[in-house]
């Protein structure tokens, strides 16, 4: 996944265990929308140059305890839940490719 905002641009790899990614696929979220959902969660909270380059998913709890409780929201303003969609932009900018 690529970030881009006026400062340049990183990359980050984002990984998902097997059964973390059947539990969102349950919500209707493919694995590449949990990694930008993940990604946004993390950009609203910090700037890109302070994300790993690379990491799995469960490390964040691990960071920010709130994740669990904020991660469906973010999947919900990608449209990864049926019938729901909203949108707000990352507190730090960036664009997410």
């Amino acid at each position: 996944m690529i970030v881009r905002d006026p400062r340049g641009e990183s990359r980050h790899r984002v990984t998902i265990e097997a059964n973390n990614a059947e539990r969102w696929a349950k919500l209707g979220a493919e694995p590449s929308r949990c990694a930008e959902a993940v990604m946004r969660f993390l950009l609203f909270r910090e700037p890109k140059e302070s994300i790993m380059s690379t990491f799995d998913m469960r490390v964040v709890r691990r960071y920010f305890p709130e994740f669990d409780e904020a991660f469906p929201r973010y999947l919900v303003r990608l449209g990864g839940e049926p019938g729901r969609r909203t949108s707000r932009r990352p507190k730090y900018g960036g664009m997410l490719t």
